[in-house]
Order: C-alpha cells, then structure tokens, then sequence
C-alpha cells in the first residue's frame, strides 16, 4: 500500500533546506522589522515633508487613469473651494490604507516617495495665518500620481454653492441675482401708492449696494479670498 503524500511535510521539508528552523524565526523578524521601519519613514515624510521634489517612476508600471496634470487639480480646486497642498499640512490621521499603498508604490517601482501632496477642505488641513482627500506624489513637469482617496465624497451642491466665490465677477453676478429677488419680494406699496419702474429701479440700487457692502464687510472681515487666489495657498487667510 502507498502511503499519501502530507503536503504540510513535503512543504517543511523544502523550507528546511532553505534555511534551518533555528533561523526562520530571525529572518521573519527582521523582514516584518524592515517593513516596519519603511512604514515608520513614509509616515515621517508625509507628517514632516521633504526637500526633494519630484519622485522617480518605472512608466511600464504606472496607471494612465491615476496621472493628472497641475491644470487639472487647480480646475478641480477652483470649482469646489479645495486646497492641494503638502501632505504636513493635513492635521487628520492619515490611513494605514494610504501607507500601505505607498510601500507597494516604492517597491514596484523600486524607489522611494517623497514630497506628497493632499487635496482637501481648508478645514482639513494646518494652515497657517496669512471632507475628502486625495493623496499625490509629484512626478515631474507639473504631473501628478494619484495614490489613495479616503473620507467621505463632496457634497453634491458643494460645486454649485461655491461658485460664488471662484472669482469677482461671479460674486458680483451673485449678488446682482440675489438683490434682484429682494427686490421683487419686498412690499414696495409700503412706501408708495403708486411705484413707478424707476422706483423700482432705485430700490434694486439700493439693495444691491446693501447686500454687496455686507459681503465686503463679511470678506475682509473673515479674510475671504476667491477660489482661484487660495487653492494652493497654505494661509486659511490668504
């Protein structure tokens, strides 16, 4: 009768000729150490930054999909009032995920990370005076590696609430629309029998220059600025 083969033994035995059971244990060690270490370092990098600037990729490997130009992240910033800034700004944790990715990042591409970028809400990140992150690790020529996204999406009227702020002239379209609603639900009766279209006219003047010096008032006293001035501004009052 043939005895059946215990793969359990038959893989025992093809360690023990690698390497003898005194010494698997030191090896193991050292290699989870050694993991340990080059996580200890990226989470450095990310909290304290570096000096150096651009990273080097193997381009076999990269991901079309997850390369962005800097035209592309301004535009994205822009529209939703976001920030892209170095990752030592960010005052949240970030994820063991986003660490992880960046260890399989550095030894696919047998390099290492530096000089991480972050996009986010101003509120997310140490800024200094003056809801959804993306990590990024610059490649050079204003282009950027897409490495991890964690937290919770963008409101979905987020874009549309702040557009009011990406430049003048769409406050000052803003402020022309909303003063012409108060004008149109304000009892002008009240003050005349009979209001006559240049009343009407005058009113609208003097609410728009109402509500545009409370938003002035409210901008330099908040230290507001528009979207295209702060994206990359690492002052919360730029």
């Amino acid at each position: 009768m043939l005895t059946k083969t215990n793969i359990e033994l038959k893989l025992e035995q093809v360690r023990d000729k690698r390497i003898s059971e005194e010494n698997i244990l030191e090896e193991v060690a050292s290699i989870f150490s050694e993991n340990e270490t080059n996580r200890l370092l990226i989470k450095e990098t990310l909290t304290k930054g570096t000096s150096e600037k651009d990273n080097s990729f193997n381009f076999d490997k990269l991901h079309s999909n997850r390369i962005y130009h800097i035209l592309d992240i301004q535009r994205i910033c822009v529209d939703y009032r976001l920030r892209f800034l170095d990752s030592r700004f960010f005052k949240e944790t970030i994820p063991e995920e986003a660490v992880t990715k960046i260890r399989q990042l550095e030894r696919e591409h047998d390099t290492s990370l530096k000089n991480f970028k972050i996009i986010a809400p101003a509120k997310l990140l140490k800024l200094e005076n003056a809801d959804d992150p993306l990590l990024f690790a610059p490649m050079g020529n204003d282009y950027f590696y897409l490495i991890h996204k964690w937290g919770n999406d963008l409101h979905p009227f987020r874009k549309v609430l702040m557009w009011p702020y990406k430049t003048l002239e769409n406050l000052v379209v803003t402020i022309f629309f909303i003063s012409l609603l108060l004008t149109s639900i304000t009892p002008i009766h009240l003050f005349s029998t009979g209001p006559t279209t240049q009343e009407y006219i005058l009113l609208f003047l003097f609410i728009f220059k109402s509500v545009g010096g409370m938003v002035i008032f409210y901008g330099f006293a908040k230290g507001k600025n528009f979207n295209t001035a702060i994206w990359n501004s690492k002052y919360y009052n730029a």
